[in-house]
């Protein structure tokens, strides 16, 4: 059962094949009995998983079913869980439980979907690695030395390890799709707006969103059907009708126009790595695709003003964990200053100091202009160089990632290196588009993602193009030994 897909899941309980509780169980069990390879959970919630499988079997008894009832999924450990423990990877964290549930959270409960657990994660999203986590690295299914991508590494080595059919995930600089390709699965990172962040801890909010793992496009598809939609808690979030995303997922492909950006297949890429994301390409115009090459001029400048933007934003968003309200406490204060210095201290690491640090300094007195404002005018060039790209192309294809999985500890004292990883994903965070990563290959036996890039609200075709490359190459029913 754990190399269906969603869809096959979701048919399989329609027909009485397999019940909910049995479904669970095989999950969990699997959890329990590999997920020590892996430490792609942070919590498992056993017991309420089979009470809400039990639930969704005595749904679908009386007829009042939905695609996703008793479909069992997990949920990256940033979106606030009702009763069950919400860490974002970190210390600070550790033992918060919220009283009340994200939007996303409340969706797929509404769906009647059994949530098997919270997955790991770098801490409060910072990180390309999944190494930032307080609870431990993420261990990529494809080679017991390699990391999984970040900060979604949890949710795409849960999916990858067949751990669970599909994780919910969240994308600031490329954090969905940078996993999802060295993972060796399918990731989809919505429109900003497009997917309520109401109760997803912030890193960076004006970049931060939510978005799908699973194996195929089909299940993305699925998944973005229960997440997508305006809601009024959010003031981020755009009213506009969501469409069903699986409907159009078998139109041909005849007549779409896709842009190679140049600056994205430079001399950052190894051959093999090129060579690879061509041969993706190239079964694209076997179904009838057009090619051309466009220019996104300011790309080589997306990196710079993304880790201004970003830990500007950061800076002011973790000001809130402070030691008073909730989260972490140091012990036994001797005064205001030094409860906030040391439970700041204590309760984040290195990464996220890190980055706090250098928000703060850009958001100084004498170099708020200098930095953060230089910074969002370039981020308005970036977002300009896509609209005109889109203008004459339906959807813009890369790679995903400038190499496969790297070995872990590889980059964790060089943070520059670190951060050019999200070399071809972050700009379309500073531009607010939609993006996808799909299997595309492998190189040197690891996973290769082909990154698909839209116009605002293109989820659906995004989709489409992913699904039917998944019609005509096996790469995403690849399973790791």
């Amino acid at each position: 059962m754990h190399n269906k897909s969603v869809a096959e899941l979701s048919r399989a309980l329609a027909s009485g094949e397999v019940s909910s509780v049995e479904l669970t169980q095989h999950f969990l069990d699997r959890i329990q009995q590999q997920d020590s390879q892996y430490n792609s959970f942070i919590t498992v919630c056993e017991e309420n998983a089979l009470a809400d499988a039990r639930q969704a079997d005595e749904l679908r008894s009386q007829g009042k079913a939905t695609p996703w009832t008793g479909v069992p999924f997990a949920h990256k450990d940033i979106f606030c869980t009702n009763g069950v423990r919400t860490t974002c990877g970190s210390k600070m964290l550790e033992n918060f439980v919220p009283p009340y549930d994200a939007t996303v959270t409340a969706n797929f409960r509404q769906a009647g979907a059994v949530c098997l657990g919270k997955t790991n994660m770098d801490e409060f999203a910072m990180g390309s690695s999944n190494e930032s986590s307080y609870f431990g690295a993420a261990t990529n299914p494809w080679g017991s030395n390699r990391v999984p991508g970040g900060s979604s590494g949890g949710s795409a080595a849960a999916v990858a390890a067949r751990l669970t059919p599909a994780a919910t995930a969240t994308d600031t600089g490329g954090s969905i799709r940078q996993p999802a390709a060295l993972c060796g699965i399918t990731g989809l990172k919505p429109t900003y707006g497009r997917v309520s962040r109401y109760g997803m801890i912030a890193f960076a909010s004006s970049l931060d969103q939510g978005g799908t793992m699973a194996r195929t496009a089909e299940d993305n598809a699925l998944m973005l059907n229960v997440m997508a939609g305006f809601d009024p808690r959010d003031s981020t979030s755009i009213d506009r009708e969501v469409p069903d995303y699986t409907a159009t997922l078998n139109e041909p492909l005849k007549g779409l126009k896709i842009g190679l950006p140049k600056e994205y297949f430079s001399d950052q890429l190894s051959p093999a790595m090129e060579q690879t994301v061509r041969n993706a390409i190239a079964e694209y115009e076997k179904l009838g695709a057009t090619v051309k090459e466009v220019s996104l001029p300011n790309a080589n400048l997306a990196i710079a003003a993304y880790y201004v933007i970003a830990p500007a934003e950061a800076s002011a968003n973790l000001s809130r964990f402070d030691g008073v309200r909730y989260g972490y406490r140091c012990d036994d204060p001797k005064d205001l200053m030094d409860l906030y210095t040391r439970t700041r201290e204590e309760g984040f690491g290195d990464e996220v100091k890190r980055r706090i640090m250098v928000g703060t300094y850009a958001l100084s007195a004498g170099y708020f202009d200098a930095y953060y404002l230089k910074a969002q005018k370039v981020r308005r060039l970036i977002q300009q160089d896509f609209v005109n790209a889109l203008k004459e192309v339906d959807v813009l294809m890369s790679p995903t990632c400038p190499s496969p999985a790297f070995v872990k500890g590889e980059k964790t004292n060089d943070p520059v290196q670190m951060y050019l990883e999200d070399i071809f994903t972050i700009a379309v965070n500073l531009a607010g588009l939609p993006a996808l990563s799909l299997p595309a290959g492998f190189v040197d036996g690891l996973p290769v993602g082909l990154q698909v890039i839209g116009d605002y609200f293109a989820e659906a075709r995004l989709l489409n193009a992913a699904h039917q490359y998944q019609q005509v190459t096996d790469w995403h029913q690849r399973t790791p030994e």
